[in-house]
């Protein structure tokens, strides 16, 4: 359910919050975005593949570890564009990624404490790896503050590409390896309407 409910969350923010208002002036770059986005999520893909067969012998979970940071350092550069398109889109966003990275943080907690890692490196790697999110937000915001704003709306759509991958790639499809429920098919709708009522009281308040 819980990967559903975010699903909801992450998908309204990439729909509502990121594509450009002005879409009539920025069609064309944020369409190259898309492009762009589109290439550099299939290339993380086949990477990620890579990596996960590479390390599937390993008594660690190393592949679920550098795929998370992959993934974590990918939505930080998401959200270092939102800050730079305001300080209340940024907010906003990062509401809507807080449970995608405790959902993350989980997963490496479990798998790392199913491999007999002791206690302490199953709390500090998922630390250490939400860490990564902040890292390169820091650094997407300063790199792409101030840019033209034909660059800048191409960059929203590549961002926007990078959310809807996470969502239709990363999250449905986990939350589809066990059996659904009506209400975990509904909590992703009502993840959609949550993050719609927060940006609204955000933005009218």
């Amino acid at each position: 359910m819980i990967q559903h409910f975010t699903g909801g969350i992450v998908f309204a923010a990439a729909a509502l919050e990121l594509l450009p208002q002005d879409r009539a002036h920025a069609l064309i770059p944020v369409v190259v975005g898309f492009v762009l986005g589109i290439a550099l999520m299939l290339a993380i893909s086949e990477l990620s593949g890579s990596i996960e067969t590479r390390f599937e012998t390993a008594r660690l979970p190393v592949s679920l570890i550098i795929i998370t940071a992959i993934d974590l350092v990918v939505d930080g550069l998401v959200l270092g564009i939102a800050f730079s398109a305001s300080d209340e889109s940024g907010i906003i966003l990062t509401v809507a990624l807080t449970l995608e990275v405790l959902f993350l943080a989980l997963s490496v907690s479990a798998a790392l404490a199913a491999a007999g890692i002791g206690r302490l490196l199953s709390i500090v790697v998922p630390v250490a790896l939400a860490a990564l999110l902040s890292v390169a937000a820091v650094v997407g915001n300063a790199a792409f503050a101030g840019l033209p704003a034909n660059i800048y709306a191409a960059l929203l759509g590549l961002g926007t590409v990078a959310l809807l991958y996470l969502v239709t790639e990363e999250l449905l499809v986990e939350a589809h390896e066990v059996p659904e429920s009506p209400f975990a098919t509904a909590s992703f709708f009502i993840g959609f309407i949550v993050f719609f009522l927060i940006e609204g009281s955000v933005k009218v308040g």
